[in-house]
């Protein structure tokens, strides 16, 4: 009788105080979709696959399943171990570098823009700062100080980009190709953008471990 009247009780209190989502697994999961495309970015930008082209547009849809199942848990959880707005930061933050990964493949290919160095080297390092943002969001559950280290690396990541950017555009604005100047711009500035949103995540990511300890 006992232990039926706990059942009973414990029944009444998951539905009354229903247990929160394992948010650091779904964000770590987003993270690991969103280094999963910019691997693909970047060995198309390396090899000029086609399949991978392709790829990388799937991967966007996927990516965007994950951002909607995560939204919506956000939306439907009655409390959550991290501030919601974080949480909420960091979701939109991860979909916007897998939407400008698509947008840098979509316009090379409109464009008939190829690869330059300035762009290989600029999503290597999107992809360094990628790679910290899953070690750090993984680390979340277990060691969330020690996520700190990660969020400061995807930050300078982005700033290398930004500094490479800046001298890729004195590069390009040498010469008198016009149009050909314009349609890399473009380019360079889908990989930067994808590098600020990045940055943006570690920020969110460093503000969710200061809160946390």
């Amino acid at each position: 009788m006992r232990e039926k009247s706990k059942f009973i009780l414990a029944t009444i209190l998951d539905h009354v105080f229903p247990k929160a989502p394992d948010f650091f697994k779904l964000l770590t999961e987003q993270c690991l979709q969103v280094s999963h495309s910019v691997d693909d970015l970047v060995e198309f930008l390396k090899t000029g696959d086609e399949a991978l082209g392709k790829q990388i547009k799937l991967d966007e849809h996927e990516a965007d399943l994950i951002k909607m199942r995560n939204l919506r848990i956000l939306n439907e959880a009655f409390s959550t171990p991290i501030d919601r707005e974080d949480i909420y930061r960091a979701i939109a933050d991860l979909d916007r570098i897998v939407t400008y990964c698509k947008t840098t493949v979509s316009e090379m290919d409109v464009l008939g823009v190829t690869p330059d160095t300035f762009i290989v080297e600029k999503s290597k390092l999107l992809q360094e700062g990628v790679d910290a943002l899953v070690a750090g969001f993984g680390k979340l559950g277990v060691d969330p100080l020690s996520a700190a280290d990660d969020a400061d690396i995807a930050r300078k990541a982005q700033r290398r980009v930004e500094r490479l950017y800046r001298i890729a555009l004195a590069e390009l604005f040498k010469g008198d190709d016009y149009i050909n100047m314009f349609k890399r711009r473009e380019i360079y500035r889908h990989l930067s953008n994808a590098a600020h949103n990045m940055a943006h995540c570690a920020n969110t990511l460093h503000d969710i471990i200061v809160k946390m300890c």
